[in-house]
């Protein structure tokens, strides 16, 4: 008799996680926007004032940190719904474990949903089924 696991769950909590953290992405891509004008801005200033550009622009931080953060958020989102994907097909398990300890880094959600994905994994009933498909 096949033993229970809830691994049919997790495609549906991995997508609603993709989306959450795609979405999270338009903050940073606000974030960056703000640097942008901040930077134009006190350019712009400097060069009405003085003449001359300014020592440091503070809006280079805003942009770069942003811009960075919405890189990440993005290849985060894309491999959150990627292992979506894989565990419906039951397909690449290490794959999957590694994005799963990436998910702890991501927050509450992304601590709970990796942990108990980490958990799950570790069933041999489920690793049987993804054995299942390489063979």
């Amino acid at each position: 008799m096949d033993k229970p696991h809830q691994l049919d769950t997790f495609p549906v909590l991995y997508l609603i996680k993709g989306i959450l953290t795609l979405a999270f992405s338009l903050f940073f891509l606000l974030y960056a926007g703000m640097g942008f004008f901040v930077s134009g801005f006190s350019a712009l200033e400097n060069q009405a004032m003085n003449g001359s550009a300014p020592p440091f622009n503070p809006g280079w931080i805003f942009l770069i940190v942003g811009s960075l953060g919405f890189v990440i958020t993005i290849v985060f989102g894309i491999l959150t719904l990627r292992v979506r994907t894989l565990i419906q097909q039951r397909k690449n398990h290490q794959f999957i474990f590694v994005v799963a300890i990436l998910q702890c880094l991501t927050g509450v959600l992304g601590i709970l949903l990796g942990i108990f994905t980490i958990l799950e994994l570790q069933k041999p009933e489920v690793k049987a089924l993804f054995d299942e498909k390489t063979a």
